[in-house]
């Protein structure tokens, strides 16, 4: 099976791009959504994700890397939730806004745009290529 893709959402006052960058690999815990943790359970060691500032910022600013895959929560007492490590890959050229994203006819059917309140999306590979593209400039 190919590689996937990824969105994972953080607010920058919470958790930002530059603290992936100053920590180097994070857990990404604390999700609590049943389609958000199943699309962490379905990464792969190596998938791409897009490091996207929710709230303040509403922009992809970078590329994370999943380097640990198929743990458990260690936030969730009850241990039924999934999560994965991420270390950061690389920053944008310049940041992808959400409004740019919702304006490109091409990205219509994104997880971004559909499922706005997803914290952690899946990105098809026409999608992650349109991103890059538009990162450019």
């Amino acid at each position: 099976m190919a590689a996937r893709y990824w969105l994972m959402k953080s607010e920058p006052e919470a958790f930002s791009w530059d603290d992936l960058q100053r920590d180097g690999e994070t857990i990404w815990d604390g999700v609590r959504n049943h389609r958000a943790s199943n699309n962490m359970r379905a990464m792969k060691v190596g998938e791409k994700a897009f490091f996207y500032h929710s709230v303040k910022g509403k922009e992809i600013v970078g590329i994370a890397e999943v380097s640990a895959a198929d743990l458990t929560d260690p936030s969730d007492p009850e241990g039924k939730w999934a999560t994965v490590k991420v270390k950061p890959v690389r920053a944008l050229e310049r940041p992808v806004t959400l409004a740019e994203v919702k304006a490109e006819p091409t990205l219509a059917e994104m997880e971004l745009v559909r499922l706005s309140r997803l914290s952690v999306a899946e990105v098809s590979p026409a999608e992650w290529k349109k991103i890059l593209d538009m990162a450019k400039g």
